[in-house]
């Protein structure tokens, strides 16, 4: 029996009862309801996977359900029967999210391969979606052109042992690639150290990085080995290595040059053997020219650069990860992760995210905190969200198509949805603007 869970939604008592003994034959639950109302309330009380609705209803048209489940339940599969069945009912169906339209009178045959077809595209969205979460090496959450091209050299990174630094705005995952190229590595196994080097005060840097000796200083009374004596035969992660001074940044120099460091207090060298991998959110190399960064030391640790792309430039991820968050919180509350609306969606999609994954990880935990298991819907976002101005989607993966279209999708929502003054705006007329909102 195919596990698919189904809802049919129709007037006449006969047809409900005759959906219901078809589809029984193949599917596991099979439920009914008489019109739009019963429909709704029942999608709140338990998940669906198809709605399979009659276009014209007493109380109200299919379509009008079809409206509301793609505005809340993006992951449905939606049929539509009707005897009233015309090539413009069938466009206006399909435009609003309908993926099969069943003109009556039909045949068991021919329901059957209709909602074969959607149970699949149902499935494929379900299986495309968790085994993208799985995609990326060391628990790295995406599947995005981009995000392919940074495993690419993860794992290029992997095979050598040359240093390695990696750049990328605030939140968007730098110690994961940086712990990814460690335990992806042969040296898995030994130790990895991550240092954030802006929490760690200047006159503290030195002894913290590379240790000192008993009576090294007032209070030094015992010796204590230093972080990178710590990941002697592993990695070891500076992270914000640009906020070290000029001065530490010289003795780090040294370090990778002479894989030796001297403790504080001590003039004899101690030798790690060791791999080290750096990250910033800062242009080095335009530091260095400003005279902020060494330009030597610059050279020596962008022997591998790996740039982490930002998650407004991550086509596809943005929902894998909000899935992936839902569930980790859901978990930790006790409870079902809660399901987002299509408007929600857009919202959280047309979002420039300059926080990044972070950003995005704090907002999903905080609305299982407060929506539980129930439904998000755009009243649930920050103002800072909803009140956001439409982010034109520039991506390197994108074709000039997909850039046009959603160009004059934001300039129909500027004129209110009024498609004569859209068309005015764009200089073109009103079948090319439908043409181009295909």
């Amino acid at each position: 029996m195919n596990p698919e869970r189904i809802l049919v939604v129709d007037d006449q008592p006969d047809t409900r009862e005759m959906l219901y003994r078809y589809l029984k034959t193949e599917f596991k639950l099979v439920m009914t309801a008489p019109g739009i109302e019963e429909a709704i309330r029942m999608l709140t009380e338990q998940p669906f996977d198809i709605v399979i609705t009659d276009y014209k209803m007493p109380r109200g048209s299919g379509m009008e359900l079809v409206k509301h489940i793609r505005a809340t339940y993006r992951d449905i599969g939606l049929m539509m029967i009707t005897g009233y069945a015309t090539v413009e009912g069938a466009v206006q169906a399909m435009k609003h999210g309908v993926e099969e339209y069943l003109p009556k009178p039909f045949t068991e045959m021919e329901l059957l391969q209709g909602v074969n077809s959607l149970a699949q595209k149902v499935r494929t969205r379900k299986s495309r979606t968790t085994s993208d979460v799985q995609h990326g090496p060391a628990g790295i959450i995406g599947s995005s052109k981009v995000m392919k091209r940074v495993y690419r050299m993860i794992e290029k990174a992997s095979h050598s042992r040359a240093t390695v630094l990696i750049t990328g705005e605030s939140g968007t995952g730098k110690e994961l690639v940086a712990r990814a190229i460690h335990y992806s590595s042969k040296k898995q196994s030994t130790p990895f150290v991550p240092v954030n080097c802006s929490a760690i005060p200047e006159e503290l840097m030195e002894s913290e990085l590379f240790g000192y000796v008993k009576g090294a200083f007032t209070g030094a009374d015992t010796s204590r080995a230093g972080f990178f004596q710590t990941a002697d035969g592993g990695s070891i992660f500076l992270d914000e290595v640009s906020e070290m001074s000029l001065a530490m940044q010289a003795k780090l120099l040294r370090v990778i040059q002479e894989r030796e460091v001297y403790m504080v207090g001590s003039r004899k060298p101690v030798p790690v053997d060791i791999r080290i991998i750096a990250a910033t959110n800062k242009e080095l190399k335009q530091l260095s020219e400003k005279g902020g960064f060494r330009e030597d030391l610059f050279f020596r640790l962008n022997v591998l650069n790996i740039d982490v792309p930002p998650l407004r430039e991550r086509e596809g991820d943005l929902e894998i990860l909000i899935l992936t968050f839902s569930k980790k919180f859901a978990v930790e509350m006790g409870c079902e992760p809660p399901r987002f609306s299509h408007d929600t969606l857009e919202m959280l999609t047309g979002y420039a995210w300059p926080g990044n994954v972070r950003e995005l990880e704090n907002l999903i935990q905080r609305l299982v905190v407060m929506c539980g298991s129930e439904i998000v819907k755009p009243a649930d976002l920050p103002d800072y969200i909803r009140k956001q101005k439409p982010q034109m989607k520039w991506t390197p993966d994108r074709t000039l198509q997909d850039v046009e279209r959603d160009y004059v999708r934001q300039v129909l929502e500027a004129c209110g949805g009024n498609k004569s003054e859209a068309a005015r705006i764009l200089d073109i007329d009103r079948k090319t603007l439908r043409l181009k909102l295909t």
